[in-house]
């Protein structure tokens, strides 16, 4: 596209701004629309979610009229942008799904409720699903909403790993180069924000909340997914604020405030057979503050197949009042009772923690427990600070089924 068809494209969308916060155009209706929204719509591909009846009164079901949306948006040509304006909608459950050649921006401006009827979802699906995009952009300081107070004690996944699972907020599937900016997720009933089968895709400034009550909240969990890039955004939430899952490469996590929740995690791993492996993580540059861990790797005991999680590193990380500042732990299990004391087969190596530092709120704040069955290889500690929160005596380390190398200041004294 031209310089000019930019500008015209510019100026066509701050008339119809203009319009519709000025009332002009009203009146006149073709099929639920002005006749002024709906010829800008067609003549310069920005497809407002209130020309096709959305009424955004935080009442009404929505839902249809971003359907109708994304579809015409979806099957037309050239540069498309789908438009939310400021306002409240209640959605839900809805499916945004390509390939949409030419979809190339959704401006998300207004605050999306979800629907809080449970029957409306299925098991481990999402309540805004992005599926099968390429190059889509999605920014405009929206807010997604979940309203998860009302799913959370339908949530039994806590003690029954056959449970149903509640929606995630967004789920993104097989997107590839997306950008993912200025957004704020709240209150998700399951997950917030879940990528599958996902490649080049960038995220920042991203606000996530919930409860540090709320069950399984993660604030973003990555799966399947490759050159994933997560930066300067903040989370608080009642479970992982970032979860590393299997099948991951190349992903950087970098600049993240966390806190509450339970960290950054890898895994947990090893739970199912056919689990790829995990390469190429960096952490760097985040805050951790009064987190249940850190930074932790965690793998199931008695995998039923043979993974491996190599080349991670964690790197420059402030930990304030943590209770587990630096943790593996290969006999993840987090229900009630776990019978098996087989070893967990999931392999880990070549990874690096450096310039961890600040206090524990625990006594032991590193704690290295490995398989037995496949102990740890090439860990390496660098330049570790960390002191306990109550500033009495020093905190300890313990190591199991590890040969760990110590470089630089180590607080607490390394462990043998």
């Amino acid at each position: 596209m031209g310089r000019q068809a930019h500008l015209d494209l510019r100026l066509l969308f701050l008339l119809s701004m203009f319009c519709m916060a000025s009332g002009f155009g009203r009146g006149v209706k073709a099929d639920g629309r002005s006749l002024l929204q709906h010829h800008m719509a067609k003549s310069s591909n920005l497809f407002n979610v209130k020309s096709f009846g959305a009424r955004a009164d935080g009442r009404t079901d929505d839902s249809d009229a971003f359907t109708a949306a994304w579809k015409e948006a979806c099957h037309s040509t050239g540069r498309v942008h789908l438009i939310i304006p400021k306002g409240t909608y209640t959605i839900g459950p809805l499916r945004f799904s390509g390939p949409c050649v030419n979809v190339t921006s959704l401006n998300f401006r207004g605050y999306l409720k979800a629907t809080t009827d449970l029957r409306k979802y299925g098991s481990g699906g999402g309540w805004i699903e992005f599926a099968w995009v390429k190059g889509l952009t999605l920014t405009g300081g929206g807010t997604f909403d979940g309203r998860g107070a009302h799913a959370w004690p339908h949530n039994k996944c806590v003690t029954n790993s056959n449970c149903k699972l509640l929606p995630t907020n967004l789920k993104f599937v097989a997107l590839n180069k997306t950008v993912f900016r200025g957004l704020t997720s709240v209150n998700s009933k399951f997950f917030h924000i879940a990528l599958v089968e996902c490649h080049n895709f960038k995220g920042s400034r991203l606000k996530i909340s919930a409860p540090e009550t709320s069950p399984n909240t993660d604030g973003i969990h990555i799966e399947r997914s490759s050159s994933v890039y997560f930066s300067s955004s903040r989370i608080a939430t009642g479970d992982d604020c970032i979860s590393v899952g299997q099948g991951n490469s190349q992903v950087t996590i970098t600049s993240i405030t966390c806190g509450p929740g339970h960290g950054i995690s890898v895994g947990s791993l090893g739970k199912y057979p056919d689990e790829r492996d995990v390469s190429g993580l960096v952490v760097k540059d985040c805050i951790m503050t009064g987190t249940t861990n850190g930074i932790r790797i965690k793998t199931w005991a008695n995998s039923p197949g043979s993974s491996a999680a190599t080349n991670m590193t964690f790197e420059n990380i402030v930990m304030n009042n943590v209770t587990n500042p630096i943790i593996i732990d290969q006999s993840y299990c987090p229900f009630t009772a776990c019978t098996s004391k087989a070893p967990s087969r999931v392999k880990l190596s070549d990874i690096y923690f450096k310039n961890i530092r600040g206090t524990s709120s625990s006594e032991m704040a590193v704690l290295l427990e490995c398989s037995k069955g496949i102990p740890c290889q090439n860990i390496f500690l660098e330049d570790v600070h960390l002191d306990l929160s109550s500033g009495e005596k020093l905190a300890t380390s313990s190591c199991s089924n590890v040969k760990a190398k110590f470089i630089g200041t180590q607080i607490p004294p390394p462990c043998t």
